[in-house]
């Protein structure tokens, strides 16, 4: 663990989060909007479905853990909605099942810290002309997409009435007290604070 202490986010779930690192991913997009704010730890698993996910939640989300999360946003459901294969093989679950397994996935969260909240995201719609492709999937999020997804995860962080609340802007921005080793502003006298500087940002997210 490296202090001081932040707030923990999580994204866990399938390919859709562990790609959000990439190419604009909005896991990236995320990580800089709450820096200094939170650490957000990506658990995400290509190819998984809802009946991997919970077998292990006491490894990803241990109840005994001595920092627990204080959101978690979870992917799963467009491996589980793949057409099942004759063999019983691949990631097919049916509906039933799914709903379920994203129950058990729900209940299991709420058990961690009564400040633990839960961002669910439903699957993305599939691009049929991209997925007759071979160089594009049609499901996955291009940079496009992504900014789509942190605009509505803004959105419902700004919206609940958590507390506390975890939207970027009601966050303590961490060490960003004045300090005389900032840069020096114009009047040779003091210095500018930088620590809630955001104008490098292609989108002033709100």
């Amino acid at each position: 663990m490296v202090g001081p202490e932040r707030p923990l986010f999580v994204l866990f779930g399938s390919s859709i989060v562990q790609l959000s690192y990439s190419n604009g991913g909005w896991g990236a997009i995320l990580s800089d909007i709450y820096a200094r704010k939170a650490d957000i730890m990506l658990r995400g698993y290509y190819g998984w479905n809802s009946r991997r996910a919970i077998k292990i939640l006491d490894q990803v989300f241990p109840k005994d853990a001595t920092i627990q999360p204080s959101l978690v946003i979870v992917y799963f459901g467009g491996n589980d909605s793949m057409g099942p294969h004759s063999s019983g093989l691949g990631p097919h679950v049916p509906l039933p099942e799914y709903i379920e397994n994203m129950r058990k996935i729900a209940i299991h969260l709420k058990s961690l810290s009564d400040k633990t909240r839960i961002i669910f995201l439903s699957c993305p719609p599939v691009n049929e002309a991209k997925l007759r492709e071979n160089t594009r999937d049609g499901v996955h999020l291009a940079a496009e997409g992504s900014k789509v997804v942190v605009e509505e995860i803004l959105e419902v962080l700004k919206e609940a009435e958590w507390e506390p609340s975890l939207h970027w802007k009601s966050m303590h921005t961490e060490c960003s007290e004045d300090s005389p080793y900032d840069l020096v502003a114009s009047d040779g006298k003091t210095t500018i604070n930088p620590s809630e500087w955001t104008f490098h940002r292609e989108i002033q997210w709100d």
